[in-house]
């Protein structure tokens, strides 16, 4: 067979990829995946007890806004690393700003409060679960992320597997402050942070495998 005549076999069969499907796919796994989380938190973890008071307050929404943000980063870079061509760049920038302006919040409060107040204030009550909370929390909307993104054609396999992992990352995260009760910037700077970095890690790690074509 003729070079020509293979390449219009395998083009034969192709369809052009309907306009906004790659982000229709990859956010539809956000209602997905975060509805399982959300029933996590209900089953597993359960919800703080003072939520409608906490709702009224800026810690609760400061939580949940950095981790939509982180999301919508995670969101942007996965949109775009999911065609041969694109770049995380503004994804990315995004991550990095809202990160240095929680961090810069975050160590501002610290500076001013008492010498003695600062640890409680980093480490708060649960630091060691909050990052492993988050990571499980993040796994459904991860699995469900890699699958939409493994439909259209990303090239930088490990790149675009963190996306994923930032994208669901910020999914848990916003959905695990419905059980957190930390008030924290510093907490939510660090460990708010490592939960969807892990997140994103494990995306990097099984990018290469999850989103090779077959």
């Amino acid at each position: 067979m003729k070079t020509d005549d293979l390449i219009e076999s395998l083009v034969a069969d192709l369809a052009p990829v309907r306009p906004g499907a790659v982000r229709l796919g990859i956010a539809a796994t956000a209602a997905a995946g975060g509805a399982v989380a959300l029933a996590l938190v209900f089953v597993w973890l359960g919800l703080r007890p003072d939520l409608a008071e906490a709702a009224g307050g800026m810690m609760f929404w400061m939580k949940a806004g950095y981790a939509v943000v982180l999301a919508a980063a995670g969101f942007w870079c996965a949109e775009r690393l999911a065609r041969p061509a694109g770049s995380p760049r503004p994804g990315l920038t995004l991550a990095i700003a809202a990160l240095a302006f929680v961090l810069l919040l975050g160590l501002g409060r610290m500076a001013m409060a008492p010498p003695a107040d600062r640890m409680a204030m980093w480490l708060g009550g649960s630091w060691r679960r909050c990052p492993i909370y988050i990571l499980t929390l993040s796994a459904p909307t991860l699995a469900l992320a890699l699958l939409a993104v493994r439909r259209f054609a990303p090239t930088r396999l490990r790149m675009a597997g963190a996306a994923a992992g930032l994208f669901a990352g910020g999914v848990a995260a916003a959905i695990y402050g419905l059980h957190c009760t930390e008030t924290s910037m510093a907490f939510l700077a660090t460990w708010y942070s490592l939960g969807m970095a892990l997140s994103a890690a494990v995306g990097a790690l099984v990018g290469p495998w999850a989103l090779r074509w077959r």
